[in-house]
This record gives structure tokens, sequence and C-alpha cells, in this order.
């Protein structure tokens, strides 16, 4: 199994947990079975398409997965996933 950190926008929708863990031999079927085990987030981090919504970023052991293969990135056990939420906004 894999550890997935929990940014604290998501929190609520796992129960306020920091980290879960979720199983899957690559990214996707990682973040599937978190959002079977949480539905709420599902359209936090898939778009209707399947892929990973555009505004969310996921890092595997510090890696940008979009840089690596994407949803097929390979997991391994003991690895940590990190779902970061892009931010945007502020003034001049």
């Amino acid at each position: 199994m894999a550890t997935v950190r929990i940014p604290p926008v998501l929190r609520p929708s796992v129960g306020g947990e920091k980290e879960v863990e979720a199983a899957g031999a690559d990214v996707g079927a990682v973040l599937r079975s978190l959002a079977a085990d949480h539905p709420a987030t599902q359209t936090q981090i898939f778009g209707e398409n399947g892929d990973l919504n555009r505004y969310v970023n996921v890092y595997l052991n510090d890696e940008d997965v979009r840089v690596l293969g994407g949803l097929e990135t390979t997991v391994g056990e003991g690895d940590v996933l990190v779902i970061l939420p892009a931010m945007a906004g502020g003034s001049a």
C-alpha cells in the first residue's frame, strides 16, 4: 500500500485525516482506490474524462507524476503520494 498525503482542502472528504493508505500498482489505481473509499474526492481529483483534474498536482516521492508516467506511473510498497491542489489568486 501507498501512503497518500491529503492537503487541508481535501481533509473533510477523508474524515479529517492528514494521510490515508490506498492500494494500487500505479498512481491512477491508488487514486481510484482513494476515491472508492472516499467518494467525495472523486470530482476533486479527477476530471470528467478520468484524467487528473488540471488544478491538481500529484507527486510520487517528491516527483511530479506528470513528468514521470502520469496516472500509469508505477507505485511500490511504501511509496508516498502527495496531492497538491494548485493555488491561484492574490493581489498586486
